[in-house]
């Protein structure tokens, strides 16, 4: 079997490539060095941008990991708030309610939970604020809160029920 010609000067003329001086291996040798240097540089970015954000997840899932259990915490708050507005004055066991009231707010707060309170009178923050209804009144500027129906809170700084208010509108609008 003869081989073609073309695959013979192909074979042939690899034979006969020059070799490189040795300047021409040392410039090519540097150059791969200064390549090798950047992707380094560009693979310690990428790590150290990973391991802030791995930093910056475990920190907020550390936040927020009570989240469940602080929001369904929240209809106790109501609850407990409900029986003081129900209780009398003289009544023994407002003071027990109010005695766990203020203990289950310490250790709420102590674990991020604001309460989110407006008092009337005070601007209406659509943020953190639902309004439930609006409310013809002078008693209070328009725009602003006219009474609050329901508290709302506040995880750091994320908001975990808005505040259910009504709002004062202008009389006679």
């Amino acid at each position: 079997m003869t081989t073609e010609p073309t695959q013979d000067a192909a074979a042939h003329a690899a034979d006969e490539q020059p070799t490189p001086t040795p300047e021409e291996r040392i410039q090519a040798l540097e150059s791969e060095l200064e390549q090798l240097r950047a992707q380094m540089l560009v693979d310690r970015a990428d790590i150290e941008n990973q391991r802030k954000r791995l930093e910056r997840d475990v920190r907020n899932a550390c936040r927020f990991a009570n989240k469940q259990l602080l929001g369904d915490l929240l209809p106790v708050f109501d609850s407990l708030e409900a029986a003081l507005n129900a209780a009398a004055a003289e009544d023994p066991m407002r003071d027990g309610v109010v005695l766990t009231l203020r203990e289950l707010s310490r250790v709420c707060e102590n674990n991020g939970l604001v309460e989110v309170a407006p008092a009337p009178g005070d601007a209406f923050d659509p943020e953190r604020h639902n309004a439930m209804s609006v409310v013809q009144t002078a008693e209070v500027p328009a725009g602003t809160v006219f009474q609050v129906f329901q508290k709302g809170y506040v995880l750091h700084d994320q908001l975990l029920r808005p505040a259910l208010v009504s709002v004062a509108g202008e009389e006679g609008a």
